[in-house]
């Protein structure tokens, strides 16, 4: 319950807050003692800072009426845990980015993060490939782990590559440049819809390109995972992703973007904004975090742009663009220079 409750106070939107407003962040089943214990713990690690003015309670053991909270200090036993267990896992396990992530996370990962250490502790680091499922249940008990958010948890900590994990998704449709094959840094583009993955594939072997990839729309951030066992060429690897410019294409890119890193390709979503636009898709999601994350990659006048695209209910689809213009682009375009 102490995690949870820090939790609860971490996130807590006022520095200041109220007994009634702590007593609300615990489960009701929690008697007065429990609770008058929990909160005097906080006093002393002055997690809770008392407000003198606002005066104490009258009941046993006496408790203020106010408090401002510490978040440093709630940070800082958070990372001291984290360096807890840094000498309590197996080397291998990467704890890095819990420092910049919420508690939370931390929280939701560590029951697993334990039974991935007990694994390596009594088994060391595989040696085969096995199917995602089978690796998921010898790790933690549950065949379904990986695929629904131990893949995640696995990056997270550095682990995947080293799991030998074979991802079941639908394998990765793509296209080879035979070219690029003993270069050291390779570059990749995902496009969104068919036409324009047809449109490119003569081109690919006179491109900076290394493989030309199908997203297949929704696909993409799934069957990315397949691309280390399908391209197993050593070296640099960098994405690009062109898909439509409306809600539901910003929101495939940002769910792939969070599992491989792929940046817009914006010489072709610039060469999108000097068309006219289309409209008819009234009934997709807007995803502001992932618009957010997207217009980022953008000057800020083509920002605007975009913004004032979207909010009139029009988009642009990839084939705004024709055969001919995309060729010119990939071809022309010096994609290593192109900003992450």
């Amino acid at each position: 319950m102490n995690e949870e409750f820090e939790q609860n106070l971490l996130t807590f939107k006022r520095k200041t807050i109220t007994i009634d407003e702590l007593e609300k962040l615990i489960p009701a089943t929690i008697t007065y003692e429990e609770f008058s214990a929990l909160i005097l713990q906080l006093e002393q690690e002055y997690v809770l800072q008392i407000i003198k003015s606002k005066g104490r309670n009258q009941r046993t053991p006496s408790l203020a009426y106010h408090y401002r909270i510490n978040k440093h200090q709630l940070n800082r036993a958070y990372h001291q845990q984290l360096q807890a267990y840094r000498l309590k896992f197996n080397d291998a396990i990467d704890l890095d980015a819990y420092f910049h992530l919420n508690h939370t996370t931390w929280v939701a990962d560590l029951p697993y993060l334990e039974k991935v250490n007990t694994y390596i502790e009594k088994n060391g680091f595989p040696i085969e490939n096995i199917p995602a499922p089978e690796r998921s249940y010898e790790l933690v008990y549950d065949e379904k782990w990986i695929e629904q958010k131990g893949s995640e948890v696995l990056k997270r900590i550095n682990l995947w590559n080293t799991m030998k994990i074979l991802p079941v998704s639908d394998p990765l449709m793509l296209a080879i440049n035979p070219n690029t094959i003993t270069e050291e840094n390779h570059l990749h583009i995902i496009v969104e819809n068919k036409t324009t993955y047809q449109a490119l594939l003569p081109v690919l072997p006179s491109s900076s390109f290394s493989t030309l990839i199908y997203g297949s729309g929704n696909k993409i951030p799934k069957s990315i995972e397949n691309f280390s066992n399908q391209y197993p060429v050593e070296g640099n690897h960098r994405f690009f992703y062109f898909g439509d410019i409306d809600q539901s294409g910003i929101t495939i890119w940002h769910s792939l973007h969070r599992r491989e890193p792929a940046t817009p390709a914006l010489p072709f979503y610039q060469a999108c904004l000097h068309k006219t636009g289309a409209h008819g898709k009234t009934n997709q999601r807007p995803n502001d975090k992932a618009l957010t994350a997207f217009l980022d990659h953008f000057p800020k006048k083509q920002r605007h742009i975009i913004l004032d695209l979207l909010d009139r209910g029009a988009y642009y689809p990839q084939e705004v663009l024709k055969t001919k213009e995309l060729q010119t682009i990939c071809l022309e375009t010096d994609w290593r220079h192109v900003k992450a």
